[in-house]
């Protein structure tokens, strides 16, 4: 069964409905659920508000150095300002009512609400014009059903993630659109540069809509137009996003983490390649295809020459020893089959449907054959985002929304041959359509299973569970009511402990502040002696501890008398002096002058 395209928009009810049910399930589960622990979980929510704080109180729109990170020196971070600013004018505004501290958590609540209605609404105008009314309603719950949009659209989320999941979506919803109305390219270019300025983690989306508009004509040139259009848009607000994200000095400055002369470069050659190509008399797909290679290689190969560094990609500069020992050890950075031991519920929950939908997408390209330009471009969407997370499990957060187009034609397919036809192979087929995509079910599933088979995955929760109670606010209370001090701490404890408390500290988990992360793990790992000296040339006043992070426990090769062992041994040197209160679940070290 296929279902004819909708010419009206989507039901706005609809959208409405699950919207506010969604909305209520996730402040209540924040409220209540997760009552105690930390509202600003992860480490790069609570960065994002200690830098959206520092900017209203001053900071220069340009300047992105975290000047409490690295002390006494400070660390140059690789964020957009394009996401501080929407949540600073939020927290602006709620402090005459509520005060600094209240205004950020209300800000936390709302902003993620925000990028969650504008998801659903966009999900809802793609399935209406893919699959048609029917659509609709598979398009808007299953979202919310799924553990990774509801990982980065809860409360308390207010890092870049979420906004980059929206663009990709929007990416495809204006790529699709533009197929028939050329106008959505200029928006769909737009986008693109956008995705880039915030994050290098949308460089497989935008791949994916490059390849969308340059195939687009390829396989018709009369689409010359909106292939072009694409390419000048995307080309001029590139260029755009680098004079908003670096001053006039430093926009020639290389960089492979951020938008950049490179990368600005490479939006510049898909621009000239798009418009010079679209003027060329061309009338076989195979030349346009063979020009669009030829103008894209050459430009490619003259970038690359200018910056051969970022063939490595974003972390291509990062110390090898940080490589091999902390980035490698961060189990999102992952491939998606090596996270299935120990992240067995999210793995299949957001893996599971992205590669299905592939599948469904194929399947309907070889059966169905209205709208095939569109749903091709669907599935350029879905390879570029599943490759990444099979690369690494994080990637599918950029999967799932690519996959409700899918996931909404296979419902509405099966519903109709149900309809048809109401027999129990019909039934299982559609309660099938429905619980593959359904994030939610599968991983309770998962869940289930894991707890009747414990293991690694079960020892990764527990951990987990025990660093949220050092990052609730009330354990910084006794540290944020004395003056400011230099502290060395775990590298996940750093972000918190600038969020709330004055104090500066050696590291965050931010790759640009490779001297502050290594020597954090030079201090628990390396001889003792060597680990005063880091605490002295830095200035550092106390050493806090939350016992359940890895940094504690020290490297496998480290030195016998390492803080790690020395500390396990309750065998600590006498410069440092235990000053942790009994009920807490930080503990402190006052460092000893030498």
């Amino acid at each position: 069964m296929t279902t004819a395209p909708a010419t009206r928009g989507p039901d706005l009810r609809i959208v409405a409905a699950v919207f506010l049910v969604a909305v209520v399930i996730l402040i209540t589960r924040t409220t209540f659920g997760r009552a105690g622990l930390p509202f600003f979980a992860d480490t790069d929510d609570a960065m994002r508000m200690v830098m959206v704080r520092d900017f209203i109180h001053g900071q220069n729109w340009y300047d992105l150095t975290a000047h409490r990170l690295n002390t006494p020196w400070g660390a140059e971070i690789h964020w957009s300002r394009l996401v501080d600013l929407p949540i600073a004018v939020l927290v602006m505004a709620f402090t005459p009512l509520l005060g600094l501290d209240a205004a950020m958590v209300a800000a936390g609540f709302v902003w993620p609400m925000l990028l969650l209605a504008m998801l659903l609404w966009l999900s809802a105008l793609l399935a209406n014009r893919l699959v048609g009314p029917e659509g609709v309603l598979p398009a808007v719950i299953l979202p919310v059903l799924s553990p990774a949009i509801t990982a980065e659209f809860t409360p308390g989320r207010v890092d870049h993630h979420n906004v980059i999941i929206l663009l990709t979506l929007a990416m495809l919803w204006t790529a699709v659109e533009a197929l028939r109305r050329p106008r959505f390219a200029i928006l769909c270019g737009f986008f693109a540069a956008t995705a880039l300025a915030i994050a290098t983690e949308s460089l497989p989306p935008i791949g994916a809509a490059i390849a969308v508009m340059g195939l687009a004509w390829v396989v018709n040139p009369a689409r010359a137009a909106t292939m072009r259009a694409f390419g000048l848009s995307f080309a001029l607000s590139a260029l755009v996003h680098l004079a908003i994200f670096r001053p006039p000095s430093r926009w020639m400055e290389a960089a492979c983490d951020v938008i950049s002369p490179f990368y600005v470069g490479i939006a510049l050659v898909v621009g000239v390649a798009f418009a010079l190509a679209s003027l060329l008399p061309l009338r076989a797909p195979w030349q346009r295809l063979a020009v669009l290679a030829a103008l894209g290689l050459a430009g490619l190969a003259i970038m690359v020459a200018l910056y051969p560094e970022c063939l490595k990609g974003p972390y291509g500069g990062l110390d090898p020893w940080l490589q091999a020992n902390w980035i490698a050890g961060i189990i999102e950075a992952r491939p998606w089959f090596a996270t299935i031991g120990e992240l067995p519920a999210y793995a299949v929950s957001v893996g599971l449907p992205a590669l299905l939908a592939v599948i469904v997408v194929i399947a309907r390209l070889w059966y169905v054959r209205t709208d095939r330009d569109e749903w091709a471009a669907v599935l350029i969407f879905l390879l570029a985002t599943s490759l990444i997370m099979l690369i690494q499990v994080r990637g599918a957060r950029l999967a799932i929304m690519p996959a409700m187009p899918a996931a909404a034609w296979l419902i509405v397919s099966t519903r109709g041959r149900y309809l048809a036809n109401p027999r129990i192979p019909q039934i299982a087929g559609l309660v099938f359509s429905w619980l593959a995509f359904a994030g939610v079910v599968l991983s309770l599933l998962v869940t289930a299973v894991v707890n009747v088979m414990p293991g690694t995955a079960q020892a990764v929760s527990e951990l987990r569970a025990n660093k949220e109670l050092c990052l609730v606010p009330s354990a910084f209370a006794e540290l944020a009511a004395i003056p400011p001090e230099r502290i060395m701490s775990p590298v996940d404890l750093g972000a918190h402990l600038m969020l709330y408390t004055p104090h500066e500290v050696v590291s965050a988990p931010y790759h640009r502040n490779q001297r502050g992360v290594r020597d954090t793990f030079r201090f628990f790992s390396d001889p003792i002696a060597e680990a005063r000296a880091i605490l002295t040339e830095r200035g550092i006043g106390l050493v806090v501890l939350c016992p359940a992070m890895p940094e504690v426990l020290g490297m496998n090769d480290r030195a016998p008398d390492s803080f790690a062992n020395l500390y396990a041994a309750g065998n600590l040197p006498d410069w440092l002096v235990d000053v942790s209160l009994p009920d807490s679940p930080l503990q402190v070290f006052s460092v000893l002058p030498e």
